[in-house]
């Protein structure tokens, strides 16, 4: 074998890894898909093969009670392990990262809820006495993976301090997606089926703590199963399944756990999840249903809000001097703001929960996330790269 090809087979592999670590990657990965599916889905002739290929039925998964239709077991099954993804990243930080003291928890925690408050309080207003009200939800989500790629492209124009705070204010922005998921877009509770994911939990924390390594992983992902199928029968939304199975690992195993799902999450299951939930019909009805008040407060909430709430709690922060910042450049704050009004997964995750039964309101509404998204990614950016003025990288003291 040649010196050259030896050095092309070590050379490939290094690459691919660079690309795979990269967080531009998933960003560029999921805009293609999006712009793949909403080219397929509106060809005449191919698009209504398209769309039904994500609404066919699974032969036999109906009488099982399982998420019968493609789609749906893309968002109820496949996207779990998304959300036990995410629910990893948080535990870390929560147990050794960015938000391990409540001094370093304090300023992007009180940030993310501001920033999920003032969308829903804006998307209310544009919405009341609508039929669109339940999406209220849908502009207070933050897409880490479009968030950290833009941060990325900018470079040197954002601190490494802004990157970390952005970061973690994502991280607790998911968990209050998490959660908002749970307690308000589920189904009607069926206690029996909780006592069950209640009793599946136990065991799965009682495997980790008692169980020798050789056994545990097989049988804690059997009840990480067990533990799925009960809350999906529960009523709760079957994605919190992961968050709960997270939480339960031990640290040490989180490593483990981690190194064999990323690749899969990042390059499949959320590539597969924009595919089959941006297959939306560009009809002219959805187009007028641009200037409806649900599409309004989408688009307000996402891009006037996230950067209004996640802004003033800074500022008010700052002011109560509950956190010391150093090197303050308030309009850094408010084009992070804007990068975070980037909903795109989270956002069209919830729009499916919003409305279920209306496949009109939910391409309106996932059309007008779409167009939000956008113009969140290009406005942040312009603003990050031209408009801030170059500071020195000190990290905020939070008053640790």
């Amino acid at each position: 074998m040649s010196t050259g090809h030896r050095n092309l087979q070590s050379t490939a592999p290094s690459v691919f890894r660079r690309i795979i670590n990269d967080n531009r990657s998933l960003g560029v990965l999921l805009l293609l898909c999006t712009l793949l599916s909403l080219v397929l889905t509106n060809i005449k002739g191919c698009g209504s093969f398209y769309y039904g290929f994500w609404e066919m039925p699974i032969p036999g998964f109906h009488r099982l009670h399982l998420p019968h239709t493609i789609i749906h077991f893309v968002n109820d099954a496949l996207m779990t392990l998304f959300f036990f993804h995410v629910a990893i990243d948080i535990k870390r930080e929560v147990t050794r990262g960015e938000l391990s003291s409540p001094g370093r928890m304090m300023l992007p925690a009180v940030s993310a809820l501001f920033g999920v408050a003032f969308p829903a309080i804006i998307f209310s207003v544009v919405t009341i006495g609508t039929a669109y009200s339940g999406g209220w939800a849908i502009p207070t989500a933050t897409d880490i993976a479009f968030t950290l790629g833009i941060v990325s492209l900018l470079g040197k124009a954002v601190p490494h301090s802004m990157k970390v705070f952005l970061t973690a204010l994502a991280i607790i922005d998911d968990l209050c997606a998490i959660l908002i998921i749970a307690l308000f877009y589920g189904s009607a509770l069926h206690f029996v089926w909780l006592a069950g994911a209640a009793a599946a939990a136990l065991a799965v924390f009682l495997a980790n703590r008692y169980l020798r390594r050789k056994f545990v992983f097989i049988v804690i992902i059997v009840l990480g199963l067990v533990l799925w199928y009960c809350m999906y029968r529960s009523g709760i939304h079957a994605s919190f399944a992961g968050v709960i199975f997270a939480f339960l690992l031990p640290a040490g195993r989180m490593t483990a756990f981690e190194k064999r799902i990323a690749l899969p999450v990042n390059f499949i299951i959320v590539p597969i999840f924009a595919l089959a939930n941006t297959s939306i019909v560009i009809s002219p009805e959805a187009v007028s249903g641009l200037g409806s008040s649900l599409s309004l407060g989408i688009i307000l909430g996402l891009l006037i809000g996230k950067p209004a709430g996640i802004t003033l709690a800074v500022y008010l922060m700052a002011r109560l001097r509950l956190v010391r910042l150093s090197n303050v450049r308030w309009s850094r704050f408010a084009g992070v703001g804007v990068l975070a009004g980037i909903g795109f997964t989270m956002s069209i995750f919830v729009s499916n929960l919003s409305f279920p039964d209306d496949r009109m309101l939910m391409d309106i509404a996932k059309l007008s996330v779409l167009i939000a998204s956008g113009l969140a990614m290009i406005a942040g950016y312009i603003w990050l790269k031209a408009l801030s003025p170059p500071v020195s990288n000190a990290a905020p003291d939070r008053g640790e």
